[in-house]
């Protein structure tokens, strides 16, 4: 095309490539290794002399569609798959980072991902130091001579709270560092943090961008120079995205965007009536005027997200009750389906965080995560009413 195609064109179009038989849909190369002509085109291709495909473990005509669609997507330079979203997490850090270097993180992520950084890197000489992921004079404080890396998410799992992107990306590039964002709550199709700013965008795949919970995935956004290394990396180390995994992922993008509009609607709708709840505390929504980044999630995506969090009065015992209530909504811990889910994350994704840190989390007993799908928000509503009743 002549001029540029919009974002959910490409979630379509972008990566395709069309063999001489002239499929429709995209091909699945599913093959350990690939032929070549000659002795010599075999060298050329192991010395990197000429693009082309050798082995799957980190050359696949799949996962590169898969790759070359969410770079397109995310407005990356290249993408870097991976089997899983903590497989992207790990090969970026272990990429560009040696012992002896630190890092600043949001102290709201993800449980595997908070105890990967506490727990595994200062195994190997990175340190770490926890922030408040809204308090930018936090962020400023903890940079050290050796800080390398800025980590976040935002939104947040599972309080979504919100990080201006670019006021962090101003702080890290001022020390020297890198951002890298995890996009995982809003996908693309809600967010760009490149535009705003960051180095890397990190995804798990296995939420919102296949969307039906059906496979494992993952990737790294950004350009050639920082995804290149990370490559290499995937490469001798193989955390490898299948491709068969790819080839589902490239279908479940192609309805990112009209999944997203209509999840983020009945997410709207859930977290305004959940908030009118006598036995609601509180609810974590950043399409509610009362979410402290209210203005901010105007600013920096397109919608609000399809992730409602919502604290209940008496602890564990009515959080479980509500969810054992269900008769509707999946009792999983993912998230990013079609099909509605619900966690209690204070004894499932959080589960493995000593008590202080979940409290300084803001993970509470009373927290319940919902991840909204397709189905009718009212049913949604009426399947979550019998578990809030009394």
């Amino acid at each position: 095309m002549t001029t540029p195609l919009h974002p959910e064109t490409l979630a379509i179009r972008a990566g395709r490539d069309v063999t001489e038989f002239n499929e429709h849909s995209l091909p699945l190369f599913l093959t350990s290794s690939f032929m070549t002509g000659s002795a010599e085109e075999a060298r050329q291709l192991f010395a990197g002399e000429h693009d082309g495909f050798t082995y799957s473990r980190f050359t696949n005509p799949t996962v590169d569609a898969f790759q070359r669609r969410l770079a397109a997507l995310e407005g990356g330079e290249r993408c870097q798959a991976t089997a899983s979203g903590m497989a992207a997490i790990h090969a970026a850090i272990f990429t560009l980072l040696s012992s002896g270097d630190h890092i600043v993180a949001s102290q709201s992520l993800f449980g595997a991902s908070y105890n990967m950084l506490a727990t595994l890197l200062p195994r190997f000489g990175i340190e770490v130091t926890f922030v408040s992921a809204t308090d930018l004079g936090a962020w400023k404080q903890a940079i050290r001579p050796n800080t390398k890396l800025f980590f976040l998410e935002t939104p947040s799992n599972p309080l979504t709270e919100l990080t201006d992107i670019r006021a962090v990306a101003d702080i890290a590039h001022d020390a020297g560092a890198i951002l890298a964002v995890d996009n995982c709550f809003c996908s693309p199709a809600l967010q760009r943090p490149l535009e705003h700013g960051a180095d890397l965008v990190i995804h798990s795949a296995t939420k919102f961008l296949d969307g039906q919970g059906r496979v494992l995935g993952g990737a790294v956004v950004g350009s050639n120079a920082l995804v290149e290394p990370i490559y290499v990396y995937v490469r001798s180390t193989g955390p490898t995205l299948s491709a068969f995994n790819a080839w589902l992922l490239l279908g479940g993008m192609e309805t990112l965007f009209v999944r997203m509009e209509r999840q983020c609607a009945s997410a709207q709708k859930l977290a305004e009536w959940l908030q009118n709840q006598p036995s609601v505390r509180r609810v974590h929504y950043p399409g509610l005027s009362s979410h402290p980044q209210y203005e901010l999630a105007r600013r920096q995506q397109s919608a609000p997200g399809a992730i409602v969090s919502f604290d209940v009065e008496g602890g564990r015992e009515a959080a479980w009750k509500i969810i054992d209530s269900t008769q509707l909504i999946s009792r999983t811990g993912n998230l990013g389906d079609v099909k509605t889910t619900i966690t209690h994350p204070a004894t499932t994704t959080h589960g493995r965080l000593s008590q202080e840190t979940r409290d300084a989390a803001g993970v509470g007993e009373g927290l319940l995560r919902l991840s909204v799908g397709l189905e009718h928000p009212d049913d949604l509503i009426a399947d979550l009413a019998r578990g809030l009743e009394g």
